[in-house]
């Protein structure tokens, strides 16, 4: 079968989250084994550690910044990720994505507002927009339950 699917790597069973847990759902599972999508971690793909530091976004004057609670910055690699997962996409004719809510890579149409309060934004994970951006029909993995 042709992937039709991206789907974030941590919904499927990869403990590759920030801090190296999964949300595996099993009949995401499914469209893994049978061909139907093909998995992906943006963050690992970026090279970065599982675990990890949690990051958020961060809108400025000047963009979007991906930073750390403790003020380390992100920003570059998780850049570089959305190109290599836009690239797999483009590679394989992928039409949809399946991604992770609320994470500042995945998340889609709400992320955490940059301040590690907790509080939810309107707005997209890095990765996410790139896609979205670009043709891919991208929905979170609570969107597709339903």
């Amino acid at each position: 079968m042709t992937p039709k699917y991206i789907i974030s790597s941590c919904l499927v069973g990869v403990k590759c989250r920030y801090n190296a847990t999964c949300s595996s759902t099993v009949n995401l599972e499914k469209m893994i084994e049978t061909g139907e999508a093909i998995p992906v971690c943006p963050e690992v793909i970026a090279g970065l550690p599982t675990p990890r530091e949690p990051v958020e976004i961060q809108q400025t004057d000047n963009g979007i910044k991906v930073t750390s609670k403790q003020g380390n910055e992100y920003t570059q690699q998780f850049l570089n990720a959305a190109d290599e997962v836009l690239k797999i996409c483009k590679e394989n004719n992928i039409t949809d994505a399946i991604l992770q809510a609320r994470s500042p890579s995945c998340g889609f149409g709400k992320i955490y507002d940059g301040t590690f309060s907790g509080k939810l934004i309107e707005g997209n994970g890095v990765v996410a927009d790139k896609l979205f951006k670009n043709g891919v029909n991208v929905v979170t993995d609570e969107e597709f339950k339903k």
